[in-house]
């Protein structure tokens, strides 16, 4: 191997495993605080970089239908238990969250779709449908489910997931789409020509992990996931209402997704089921964290990242089985030197 393929495979790594760090710190982020494997997070990734792409190409995403149908199922969920607790209050706030505010997303969307504006915009499009899915998400499939133990919660993941995937692969058909890079400039760093879309990947997740950081240190909201992420309980008899922080969580996520998909849909061809692969990448990544801590949840990340890239050039037949390979002597260990505690006993 000469300098210029390791300096390239290093390159290839590291944006790899800045998208792997995102989304590691999303999946611990949903599990610290909700108890739940944010196994849909990789179809957040998928909706993101797949609506980028017809878009450009004038043709309006499915995800504005399952936006508009997921957000009057959550608001029919709302309502219904407004009702039954008689607090009539609460339908115009769940009208205007779950069913005005949808619809004018979706509206937006079918007006600019066909016109075909500045990439930017296009961008702000996608986000605005995807990080409110992540809310809706866990008012229809989560929230009334709260409690249950983390099994429980698991298996109503696998299933969102398969759902999801389903709606992707009608939404969006099972060809790959592939949008264009936010910049053609290269600059030559050594060996090694480094492109301006994989500094946007590196970029982008450094901000947003400060930005995480920033929240978790210095916001009132922040502190309450904090909170909520050490003792659930503790948090419940404090005032720090559980369903706001679920809420929030999800919507983090859901807002890491949607630009882990915009970040990457320039960089590779992507199908309705691709993301679920990357998420996974992400948990792995989680897992060599301890899927306790931040910092380490990102290193891991990365360290996945790297151990694709020169699996890819060693031995690429074997790259997914070398990467998922990986966990299993950690959590070998994790489970050696934890003690098992049950679910009753923390709660």
């Amino acid at each position: 191997m000469g300098a210029d393929i390791f300096a390239w495979l290093v390159q290839d790594g590291i944006t790899n495993g800045a998208i792997y760090a995102l989304l590691a710190l999303a999946l611990l982020l949903v599990f610290t605080v909700t108890r739940v494997i944010f196994v849909p997070q990789g179809e957040l990734i998928t909706f993101a970089a797949l609506s980028l792409a017809m878009l450009e190409s004038g043709r309006v995403p499915g995800t504005v239908y399952i936006l508009v149908f997921g957000g009057l199922a959550a608001a029919a969920i709302e309502a219904v238990v407004a009702l039954r607790e008689h607090r009539l209050r609460r339908l115009p706030r769940i009208a205007m969250l779950y069913v005005a505010l949808p619809l004018a997303v979706a509206a937006a969307v079918w007006w600019a779709a066909p016109r075909r504006p500045d990439q930017w915009v296009q961008v702000l499009l996608v986000l605005a449908m995807v990080v409110p899915l992540g809310p809706i998400m866990y008012r229809i499939a989560y929230q009334p489910l709260a409690s249950a133990s983390v099994l429980v919660l698991f298996i109503v993941s696998m299933a969102v997931h398969y759902v999801l995937t389903g709606l992707s692969l009608v939404f969006f058909g099972g060809e790959g789409l592939r949008s264009s890079a936010f910049s053609d400039a290269k600059f030559r760093l050594g060996v090694v020509d480094v492109t301006a879309q994989s500094l946007w990947v590196v970029l982008a997740s450094l901000v947003i992990i400060v930005a995480l950081w920033l929240l978790f240190e210095r916001s009132i909201y922040g502190k309450a996931l904090r909170a909520t992420a050490i003792n659930r309980v503790g948090a419940r008899l404090v005032g720090i209402p559980t369903v706001l922080t679920g809420h929030l969580s999800f919507l983090l996520a859901a807002f890491i997704g949607a630009v882990s998909g915009i970040l990457i849909a320039p960089i590779t061809t992507l199908y309705y089921d691709t993301g679920f692969l990357i998420g996974l990448k992400g948990f792995v990544g989680a897992i060599l964290g301890g899927m306790a801590s931040y910092p380490l949840a990102a290193l891991g990340a990365l360290a996945v990242g790297l151990l694709e890239s020169f699996s890819s050039f060693w031995a690429s037949a074997y790259k997914e089985t070398i990467v998922f390979g990986l966990i299993v002597p950690v959590l070998v260990w994790l489970s050696l030197r934890s003690r098992h505690v049950e679910e009753e006993e923390r709660e």
